[in-house]
């Protein structure tokens, strides 16, 4: 990917879609088919799109910079709050029916307890991506040929701290988890967190090919 100011547009719209999306969907609680002790293991929903956030930024950090990378994630927060205004303004306008009314509650309705969940770990895993990445980068002397050592450890550390505080706050405080269903709690963690990393070394790739012209 060359280094131009609309590739660089384009990744931080790509960035910004794929972040709101994830805050709409991420209320899905999605099937795994795998159990533990005969407690059934679930994902949110926005496990896929919100892990495309950090290859976003990580190929901006590699191309374009560690403060680019920083404004991405500034101009990530300004989207959501503004998403966010956007959906708790139209949930309040007149319904045309209670049903309509009720669905939308279930699938947008968030409380506030979710929302500082989402924004909390999002501000903390993201500025933690950035620099971690830039601090392993120039270690090796920005090495392309180890570009894959930062890109993922990077991310597979920013998903962990992502994980462990939208969870813990969203669900173990959200829906009383923390007391009355630990067992759950940590299996979405586990189960999170895995597919995360897992999903982190599989672009890893993807990454290779999006920095490759910015690195010649």
């Amino acid at each position: 990917m060359q280094k131009t100011d609309y590739n660089l547009r384009l990744l931080t719209t790509l960035f910004v879609v794929s972040l709101i999306i994830s805050n709409v969907v991420t209320g899905k609680l999605v099937q795994t088919g795998l159990s533990f002790n005969g407690v059934e293991m679930i994902l949110p929903g926005a496990m896929v799109c919100y892990a495309l956030t950090f290859l976003m930024t990580d190929v901006i950090g590699e191309i374009w910079g560690k403060q680019q990378a920083n404004e991405c994630v500034k101009l990530g927060f300004i989207a959501q709050l503004i998403a966010l205004i956007l959906i708790q303004l139209t949930k309040y306008l007149p319904a045309y029916s209670v049903e309509m009314q009720n669905s939308y509650n279930m699938v947008l309705g968030q409380g506030w307890l979710y929302v500082l969940a989402s924004l909390l770990a999002y501000c903390t895993a993201q500025s933690w991506d950035v620099w971690i990445f830039h601090k392993i980068r120039n270690k090796f002397n920005g090495n392309p040929n180890l570009r894959w050592i930062w890109n993922n450890l990077s991310t597979i550390t920013s998903q962990f701290i992502d994980t462990m505080i939208f969870i813990t706050i969203a669900f173990g405080l959200g829906l009383g988890w923390l007391f009355n269903n630990i067992e759950m709690l940590g299996l979405m963690i586990i189960g999170q967190y895995l597919f995360k990393a897992i999903l982190a070394i599989l672009d890893t790739p993807l990454f290779y090919l999006m920095t490759r012209r910015g690195n010649e």
